[in-house]
């Protein structure tokens, strides 16, 4: 198993170099971590797609996904579920603050503040 199929491009491995200098400029282990991660998530969709393809076009001489109306909508929800909205990630840091007691973060209060201003004025 030393050649597989799954191979990442050398123009996409090097903008997602590049992009995670932007994200992470003072710290190569950490620039190395974000890298690493991207790369992961490319592998993974590029794998979805894959088995979603295998399903669509018949890997037993017929469609899986024919006779399950439901299933790549299904599978895709199942592994690439919507990220929670600026209110549900609001209200899920109040609810970790209220119940650790912890201090919130620079980035975390600003999650708060943010779902706060997106509010209409009354």
């Amino acid at each position: 198993m030393a050649d597989h199929p799954l191979k990442v491009p050398q123009d996409l491995a090097e903008r997602l170099w590049l992009e995670s200098a932007d994200k992470s400029p003072q710290c190569n282990t950490f620039r190395a971590h974000v890298f690493a991660q991207k790369i992961a998530q490319w592998a993974a969709d590029q794998e979805l797609e894959a088995i979603i393809h295998w399903l669509i076009t018949g890997p037993y001489g017929f469609s899986v996904a024919a006779n399950h109306k439901n299933l790549v909508h299904d599978l895709r929800s199942a592994r690439r579920p919507k990220p929670p909205s600026l209110h549900q990630q609001a209200l899920q840091l109040l609810e970790t603050y209220k119940t650790s007691g912890v201090m919130l973060t620079a980035d975390q209060a600003d999650t708060i503040r943010r779902a706060l201003e997106a509010l209409p004025d009354e």
